[in-house]
């Protein structure tokens, strides 16, 4: 009878993995407290795939994390049982609802770079049922050529008639600071202040697949010639696909796709008018404590656009080892990367190759090779850009809960 104590004890920590794998059997799986018709067909099927074989702590993991995107509004939980049979367990699934008010800290993220100083970003929320508001501060000088700092508030609805549907409402106000080498550039368009108004509804259509669209309405008071404020409004819409598999090997493929357009147009009383367009593809494969990850991305924006729409290589997730005031001080309006990466553990070795450049204008793609390491949310990483001459490494540094 102990060992059924002990395991149930260890899966309920996430540390029966490798003490029960190569023994206990799983005889049944099932999901209290909710209706299994809520789950989609593929889920079930999922679910029963387990019954019959020997129990993988991560392949319970991994259903209990599809269950919860397929839950929102509700919390997941595992549960180990004893089976009617020697040395076979029962996996049970508990779902319940949140709590009716739940107060927690949504993200807390920072992040030190060595050619651009710290980024960072924290942010609150509060849940009522299905409601959740959301409030944060950011300082952030890694994503866009502008370092912009200031506040932002959010309101997420789920589940409005059905649990595949979300409507939500952010607003953000920043204040600028710029890079000397963006001021030095001729015609820069830069601007002081900026503020965004985006109303969004996102659709979850099928198991791994989401679907969202909306509008941003962006105002900014430019700085030279004169102080003025322009508007740039855009209808925004993305598709994402998630996916992981698992063959008989034991080795996980993980699919991650996306697209998104952003267009401004003068329908939406917008100075500025461009359509700019964003693909990306990932694919994870990992086996035991081997992860091999690709990553490309492209982007074209026909237009003109303001500086904070530009495509950016030079940071702590593109082009790792260059700086991006060094590869394009204004951004540019095509963007090419592409990332191959080789963990161990939590050691890594990436190579990262792109350009980015201006319509009218011939690319040059540049590379960067690194290592670092990863332990859960905290990462450490050195990459040295190649080219000729000598090489100054960047270093990164960052925790992102």
């Amino acid at each position: 009878m102990r060992y059924v104590w002990l395991v149930t004890l260890l899966g309920t920590l996430g540390w029966a993995q490798e003490n029960v794998n190569s023994r206990y059997t799983v005889e049944s799986v099932e999901i209290s407290g909710v209706p299994e018709t809520r789950l989609s067909k593929g889920l079930r099927a999922r679910m029963q795939e387990l019954i019959g074989q020997k129990f993988s702590q991560q392949k319970v993991s991994e259903l209990a994390r599809s269950i919860r995107k397929e839950l929102p509004g509700r919390s997941v939980s595992q549960k180990i049982a004893r089976g009617l049979q020697l040395d076979h367990v029962k996996v049970i699934f508990e779902s319940r609802r949140h709590r009716r008010e739940h107060f927690d800290f949504d993200t807390l993220r920072a992040l030190y770079h060595s050619r651009q100083g710290w980024s960072g970003d924290l942010s609150a929320g509060f849940r009522i049922e299905s409601s959740v508001f959301r409030f944060g501060i950011v300082s952030d000088a890694d994503p866009l050529v502008e370092r912009y700092a200031g506040v932002k508030a959010g309101y997420e609805k789920r589940g409005i008639g059905t649990d595949r549907l979300r409507l939500a409402f952010q607003f953000e106000s920043y204040h600028q600071m710029w890079n000397r080498t963006t001021l030095s550039s001729p015609d820069p368009g830069i601007y002081r202040t900026r503020q965004n108004f985006q109303p969004q509804l996102t659709v979850l259509p099928a198991r791994g697949l989401r679907l969202s669209f909306g509008a941003s309405f962006q105002r900014f008071q430019t700085q030279f010639p004169a102080a003025r404020t322009e508007a740039s409004n855009a209808a925004i819409g993305t598709l994402r696909y998630d996916r992981s598999l698992e063959d008989s090997a034991s080795n996980t493929h993980r699919f991650e796709a996306g697209y998104s357009l952003r267009a401004a147009t003068r329908t939406l009383d917008s100075d500025f008018v461009y359509a700019r367009h964003t693909g990306d593809f990932r694919y994870t494969l990992s086996h035991h404590r081997n992860r091999l990850i690709a990553h490309v991305t492209g982007g074209v924006m026909n237009g003109r656009a303001p500086l904070f729409e530009r495509f950016v290589l030079g940071n702590s997730t593109t082009l790792r080892g260059w700086n991006k005031f060094d590869v394009a001080p204004l951004g540019g309006d095509r963007v090419a990367h592409g990332a191959l990466e080789y963990g161990y553990g939590d050691f890594r070795l990436f190579y990262d190759t792109g350009a980015v450049w201006t319509h009218g204008q011939q690319p040059e793609a540049k590379h960067s090779i690194g290592l670092g390491f990863r332990m859960r949310e905290f990462f450490l990483a050195v990459a040295f850009p190649v080219r000729a001459g000598r090489a100054e490494p960047i270093f990164m540094t960052g925790v992102n809960f």
